[in-house]
Order: C-alpha cells, then sequence, then structure tokens
C-alpha cells in the first residue's frame, strides 16, 4: 500500500467554501474513482487555511490508472475550476509505510 498525501493551502477568507464544495459535491465524484480516503484535515495550529488529505492506494500504478480515470471523468472536470480558485498552492506526495507501521 501506498498513501498519497494531498497539502492545499486554501486562499484567505475561502476555508469554508472549500469545505463545503468537497463535501457537498468533490467527494460524491472522487471516492467512487479513488477508494480509499483515509483522513481529511484541515490545520488549526501552526501554518493556517491548510488542508491535508489522504488516500491509499495498492501501488503506484493502482494511484495512476484512478488519478486518470477521475481526470477524465466529465463531472470532476466541470467541478474542478470552481474547486481550483479556492486553492493558493498545492503539494502532493507518496508515501510509504515502513515495515513496523500500523498502517500498511
Amino acid at each position: 500500500m501506498i498513501v498519497e498525501e494531498r497539502i492545499y493551502r486554501i486562499r484567505p477568507g475561502r476555508m469554508s467554501e472549500y469545505l463545503a464544495l468537497v463535501r457537498e459535491e468533490g467527494l460524491a465524484i472522487q471516492q467512487p474513482v479513488l477508494g480509499n480516503l483515509i483522513a481529511y484535515f484541515v490545520s488549526e495550529i501552526g501554518p493556517l487555511n491548510h488542508v491535508v488529505h489522504m488516500w491509499g492506494y495498492d501501488d503506484l500504478a493502482d494511484r495512476a490508472r484512478r488519478r486518470q480515470e477521475l481526470a477524465d471523468d466529465p463531472r470532476w472536470q466541470a467541478f474542478t475550476p470552481r474547486l481550483s480558485a479556492c486553492i493558493e498552492a498545492m503539494e502532493n506526495r507518496v508515501l510509504k509505510p515502513a515495515d513496523f507501521s500500523p498502517l500498511k
């Protein structure tokens, strides 16, 4: 298993809008395609206006296939410009659990 960690810095004053879009529309499109949503967090201490979400995949090939399927979905294509308007910066990384990690 691998975990993709996506970190978004949300434009000041747009966090409520971003979260509402994800809650009310985005997850209904993403989750059936991407599958394993591990966590969705909002920063409270430290750098503010940050969202971190983590998705689990079998391996890099599984991730690539699922991400492409999402990118090809017309509903996602129509949705992302509205979501992107709330995002100031994006960062993502792929994490591989250590052999002793409880999450494998």
